[in-house]
């Protein structure tokens, strides 16, 4: 079997890059959520729960984050140490645990909110609108390819389907939080101005 060598060191290159990029970004996002006292983990966990509906477990947000339900349990136990999220028991079904967002996690994630737009407009600003639709598309195409390494029966048109970041209504309610926390941020630097 012959090997094409710059084929393969092109494919290694993409491999290295997506994974450098990948703990690069983590480095700078726990930078940017630890000005509000959050990390990265903690801070996507927040995020997600803010934009789904409804009562929220445990199951929903690692669903939604792709991770899995013991590794999120393990930061939601952190979280409520830290005072960011409650359990609280379901009414209608007192076996199932919902969370609840605490004001302590709210205070925190709106300038966080804020603060994560402007980090991401900041490092996708070298790219075009065509470049990201592109990147995008790059992208998802690998992540579809790596799901049917873990499940080769996997339906990929569902899951494209399902993926949160396909959802405009989801887009739509973060774009109506960031301007809601934009305004209440500037609205309570004014109130702190008037007290000085």
């Amino acid at each position: 079997m012959a090997i094409n060598v710059r084929s393969e060191n092109l494919a290694l290159r993409v491999w290295f890059i997506m994974h450098r990029t990948r703990d690069v970004l983590s480095r700078c996002e726990d930078k940017v959520f630890s000005k509000y006292g959050l990390t990265a983990e903690q801070y996507s966990v927040l995020a997600t729960m803010k934009s789904l509906e409804g009562p929220i477990r445990i199951t929903d947000v690692a669903r939604w984050l792709e991770r899995s339900t013991n590794s999120v349990s393990m930061i939601i136990d952190r979280m409520v140490k830290a005072g960011l999220v409650k359990r609280a028991r379901d009414r209608s079904d007192r076996r199932a645990v919902r969370l609840v967002i605490t004001s302590k996690a709210e205070e925190a994630l709106k300038p966080a909110t804020l603060a994560a737009f402007d980090f991401i407009q900041e490092v996708t600003s070298p790219l075009s609108h065509e470049d990201k639709r592109t990147f995008v598309n790059l992208h998802e195409m690998v992540k579809y390819k790596a799901c049917q390494c873990l499940d080769p029966d996997v339906d990929i048109e569902e899951m494209k389907s399902n993926d949160i970041t396909n959802q405009p209504d989801l887009m739509n309610r973060l774009c109506q939080y960031l301007s809601t926390s934009a305004l209440e941020t500037k609205h309570q630097r004014g109130k702190k101005k008037k007290a000085m």
